[in-house]
Parts: structure tokens; sequence; C-alpha cells
């Protein structure tokens, strides 16, 4: 059927990956050194900047993503732009007992929980309303994994 969403290729996703990898550094760099002032969005969604510390490494890795503002609370996804691996930075957020977040010129520290079932009822379409093309993730993820609403409250 014409319009069908269907899962990534392995090629795909390994272009995939490599595009967001490559263009999130730049993205992180200039959002930083602007406090946030330039390349603040994706596709008309507001970016933040989550920095989280390596599980395994210890490295300090930063992470621009798509978030929405519940009260003081943050709420992003782990989307990876409907892969169908979870994002390594979702592994590291689980693994961490703070992450920053950085919107804006504005940098906080916060604790991570997933969203239950009845949560993302209702965020799921605040989200896809901010961001349309979440809507073409869960498709291409259907049966294949699930995307996690993650929220972010301060620590």
């Amino acid at each position: 059927m014409a319009g069908e969403i269907k899962p990534f290729t392995p090629g795909q996703e390994k272009f995939g990956g490599w595009i967001i990898g490559k263009v999130g550094r730049w993205q992180t760099t200039v959002y930083e050194l602007t406090g946030g002032r330039l390349w603040n969005t994706f596709l008309g969604g507001p970016v933040a900047i989550l920095t989280v510390t390596g599980r395994k490494t210890g490295r300090v890795r930063k992470i621009p993503l798509l978030y929405l503002k519940q009260g003081d609370d943050v709420v992003m996804t782990a989307s990876k732009g409907g892969m169908s691996k979870l994002p390594v930075w979702y592994h590291n957020v689980v693994a961490a007992d703070t992450v920053d977040i950085q919107v804006g010129a504005d940098k906080k520290t916060y604790r991570m929980r997933e969203a239950t079932p009845e949560e993302e009822v209702g965020l799921w379409p605040q989200l896809e309303a901010m961001y349309p093309d979440y809507k073409d993730y869960r498709a291409r993820t259907e049966g294949v994994r699930s995307i996690p609403i993650l929220i972010f409250s301060p620590a």
C-alpha cells in the first residue's frame, strides 16, 4: 500500500545513525556557544541539550533532544528517529542518578523516571502536536520496540 510506514533497513539505520551523530555534535556546539539562542529547534520542535555520563566510559555525553515542558518537568522520548534500537544515551540516563538539561541558557540537574502507560496516553498527543514526525516514528517501531517517554524532574 502506498504511504505505508515500514521499519528502516539496516543500511538506512547505519546511515541515519551517522547523520544523527554528526548533526547532533554540530547542534550541541552551536547551542552551547550561543546560550541556546541558535539551533534551538529541529523541524519546528524545541531542542534542549541533555548531558549524561557514559555508564561504561565515564565520559560526558551531550545529546540535543526534542522536549516538552510540563510545569517544572522536562519530557523527552528515546525515539532515535524511529530506528529499531534504543539510543545509547537512553541506557546511560537509566544508569545515572542525575542528568543535566540545558533549555536555552538555563541549565539544571534532573532525575529521570519513565512515564507510566497511563501518562503515555496523555503525553503522546502533546508530543505529536509539538513534533508530528513522532507519529511516523511510532509506526516504524510498532512490533519492534516501544519508544519510552522520559520525565525529568528537578533534582
